[in-house]
């Protein structure tokens, strides 16, 4: 009876180490391409399996992602902020490709919730997406650096803290959209979102916005911003307040579409029109902003590549590059809501 392959046999024959053969048949981004098929293909050939129980018990590796969710107050049941369900999509994807399995769960409140997951061998490392207020959050954060945890965040870049952030280009997104807004003829300005330390994506589209402004010589009206949180109730909410204030504009960059999508029912509701009156403009092209009446100019993240750099850092930190911060170009969907 044929001798069963193993992962030494592989080696041999590819010329390389027993180590590298792991990481090439668990498509780790550590090994080149050329080498990578080259032991996926002798492997094939030896109709080699990988017994994954062993290999876990020999690395102490579970070759799983765990994908923890922030809750979000939600217009469903979900608690899951919609711009995330396609970012999910994404890096269920990616997982798939890369051979690893991905456990989603949200983030608990606890002090300890890093420790049901990588502490534990239930995950190699982790992927943070929402943090509702940053500044609340930071605790977390540096609670896993102090665990050593592997982990990649989706959002703004930390600059005070050790940490690879995955976001948009945020204050880029908001500078190009108020821009092709300006270009409609459009003078007075409101903002609605939390531009602040509490939201720093917020804010960086709130900055980008102030330097559209600046380089057009258009006014800053501190009483044309409203805080709120992504909700469209949020955005319901501070339209109203924005229409009791009585000052005039004929524009509004909303900080996400559910901003806009809310701002747009207060506005309709006071027959305000769309984009007579007032043009409207959200963040992160989400399903629901190709379905608004009119339909709503947005700024594109795009989720696909999001989902894909997410995974493929977090590999690397697991088998121990090091890895920096990364900033996704944003691009405007022109739709109606601000009249071209």
């Amino acid at each position: 009876m044929k001798a069963k392959a193993t992962s030494f046999d592989i080696a041999y024959q590819a010329g390389v180490s027993q180590s590298t053969v792991s990481r090439a048949l668990r498509n780790s981004p550590l090994v080149n391409e050329e080498t990578r098929i080259k032991i996926q293909n002798i492997a094939k050939e030896l109709n080699y399996k990988v017994d994954k129980n062993a290999s876990n018990l020999r690395s102490q590796q579970s070759d799983t992602i765990a994908l923890l969710l922030f809750e979000d107050p939600s217009n469903d049941d979900s608690s899951i902020n919609p711009f995330f369900l396609s970012m999910l999509g994404s890096i269920t994807r990616a997982c798939s490709n890369k051979g690893y399995d991905l456990l989603v769960s949200f983030q608990q409140s606890s002090n300890d919730w890093h420790a049901d997951f990588e502490d534990t061998n239930k995950a190699d490392g982790l992927i943070l997406l929402g943090y509702g207020d940053y500044e609340d959050y930071q605790e977390k954060l540096i609670k896993l650096i102090e665990q050593d945890t592997h982990f990649v965040l989706w959002g703004a870049e930390v600059k005070d803290l050790p940490i690879t952030s995955i976001g948009c280009d945020n204050y880029q997104g908001g500078m190009k959209v108020t821009e092709h807004v300006i270009k409609q003829g459009r003078k007075n300005f409101a903002f609605l979102g939390d531009a602040s330390s509490h939201s720093p994506e917020f804010l960086a589209r709130y900055q980008g916005h102030c330097q559209a402004l600046k380089n057009n010589n258009l006014e800053i009206n501190e009483r044309l911003k409203v805080d709120a949180i992504f909700t469209e109730e949020a955005g319901y909410q501070a339209a109203c307040e924005l229409l009791e204030r009585g000052e005039a504009f004929d524009a509004i960059f909303a900080a996400s579409d559910l901003i806009a999508v809310g701002a747009m029912r207060a506005l309709q509701e006071k027959s305000i029109t769309i984009p007579e009156q007032v043009a409207i403009v959200g963040f992160d092209d989400i399903a629901v902003a190709s379905f608004t009446f009119p339909p709503l100019t947005t700024v594109k993240q795009d989720t696909q590549l999001a989902g894909d750099i997410l995974v493929t850092k977090l590999l690397q930190l697991i088998d121990g590059e090091k890895v920096g911060a990364s900033l996704i170009p944003a691009d405007v969907v022109v739709r109606k809501s601000c009249g071209a």
